[in-house]
């Protein structure tokens, strides 16, 4: 910490009233390496002394280093970090509003605290954002953190806040940015030669799903495969189960469904033995969406995931990550045929969602569409469709959105409106960078009348 923060003058302020109080004189507070000259030079405020020496004068005159520095003692200091420590208990627990809360009021008294902790709490606090949605918020304190020449590249912190970064520029749906960061941070461990921590294997992990979101595969297999070589020689229970985890949507993406499914069971049997719910559940629910997606679905085993998956999340997990969730159950219900349970299941989904401006709550209002079409309700069901064709139209484009147009396109032809697919499998396309022909009408060939053109 700065030890001008307070000023000097506050400082040789205290340092004064308390040798007065104590009876003392300023001979008294001299040394070998004091000198009288320097305790009056410190109590007018006219020198910063050294931590060695504000030490030394806060034994003399009975108070702790923290109170001569900033003139609050130790209790109070004590109490911040307290908060800091509830933050980080509340964000394992789930709750982030919580924790986002005790951070900040932590924060408000930075002064008062040391630089790690001043570090750990605005760390969190960028965390509990995130979890939160407040995706640029993060952004912003997280850029804040990794650009900070504090932060030592190779770090664990380091890589902490490189996955972060990446991760939220990921949500955010700025594919660039986040491969951008993770292939930058790579690039700097690989110039450090450093021996690879999990830390750095969750680094590499996270770029994976990066290059997958952005529609890069052969580039995210490639990651992925030389991760899980690393991962297996060095990496611990829970860094493997996150590169075969990332693995397995990238065999996903790529059709290649019974290779995700054995890479996915792989990832669960070494997350189980941590002691991360989250994780666990989470992947439960992806596991379950690779099964239900299969030829030949066991819906029962994929039920029972999900039924644990949703325990799970509603103890640790976020609203958002509750609700992908709840549209994977709608998902099996329609498979089951039970088409208000699948309903029931897609509006609670709907309504966890935090925003409209994302992909997830769109996905759900095409599994409600579809349960109510199913269920008989054709009317209901191309409003609901129609709803998140308009939300769709307002999210960017790039891979995963042609995905979801794909499924809107499948819907409208089910429900008998070749028209609506057409136009919907078009914006798929072109969400893949893939454009129309120009229009040839308006423009005459060579030897031709245009007026009859």
């Amino acid at each position: 910490m700065d030890q001008t923060q307070s000023g000097t003058s506050g400082i040789g302020q205290r340092l004064r009233e308390l040798r007065l109080k104590r009876g003392l004189n300023q001979q008294d507070l001299a040394s070998e390496d004091i000198s009288i000259s320097y305790v009056s030079l410190i109590e007018t405020g006219k020198r910063a002394p050294s931590e060695a020496v504000l030490k030394s004068l806060a034994e003399r005159v009975g108070c702790s280093v923290e109170y001569l520095r900033t003139g609050h003692d130790d209790a109070t200091v004590k109490e911040l970090e307290l908060k800091v420590a509830f933050g980080d208990m509340a964000m394992r627990n789930g709750s982030n509003g919580e924790a986002l809360q005790a951070y900040s009021e932590a924060l408000a008294s930075a002064p008062l605290l040391s630089n790690a902790m001043v570090t750990r709490a605005r760390l969190g606090q960028a965390l509990a954002f995130e979890k939160l949605g407040r995706l640029e918020a993060a952004i912003q304190l997280l850029t804040t953190l990794y650009e900070d020449p504090a932060t030592v590249a190779g770090s664990a912190e380091w890589a902490q806040l490189a996955v972060a970064l990446c991760r939220c520029y990921r949500e955010s749906g700025d594919q660039i940015m986040s491969v951008e960061v993770g292939e930058r941070a790579m690039r700097k461990l690989d110039s450090l030669g450093l021996d690879l921590t999990d830390d750095h294997i969750q680094l590499g992990s996270t770029l994976v799903s990066c290059y997958r979101d952005r529609g890069d595969l052969g580039q995210a297999n490639l990651v992925a495969a030389r991760l899980m070589t690393v991962a297996e020689q060095m990496g611990s229970r829970v860094a493997r189960g996150s590169v075969y985890w990332n693995a397995a949507l990238v065999a996903k993406s790529q059709g290649r469904v019974e290779e995700a499914l054995a890479l996915a069971e792989r990832a669960l049997m070494l997350m189980a033995e941590t002691d991360n719910v989250r994780h666990q559940a989470l992947l439960k629910s992806v596991y379950a969406n690779l099964i239900l997606e299969s030829d030949s679905p066991d819906l029962e085993r994929a039920r029972t995931l999900l039924d644990e998956a949703q325990l799970g999340l509603l103890e640790v997990g976020t609203a958002g990550e509750q609700a992908w969730n709840e549209t994977q159950l709608a998902q099996l219900y329609i498979q089951l045929g039970e088409f208000d349970e699948a309903a029931a299941r897609a509006s609670r989904a709907l309504g966890l969602q935090r925003t409209d401006s994302r992909w997830d709550s769109a996905t759900a209002r095409l599994v409600l569409a579809e349960a109510q079409f199913l269920g008989g309700d054709q009317l209901t069901a191309e409003t609901t469709l129609r709803a998140a064709e308009r939300q769709l139209d307002q999210l960017a484009r790039n891979r995963h959105s042609a995905q979801v147009m794909r499924r809107l396109g499948d819907l409208w032809q089910r429900f008998g409106h070749p028209a609506e697919a057409m136009a919907a499998y078009q914006r798929a396309l072109t969400s893949m960078g893939l454009r129309a022909l120009p229009d040839t009408k308006a423009t005459a060939l060579p030897g031709t009348n245009q007026r009859n053109a």
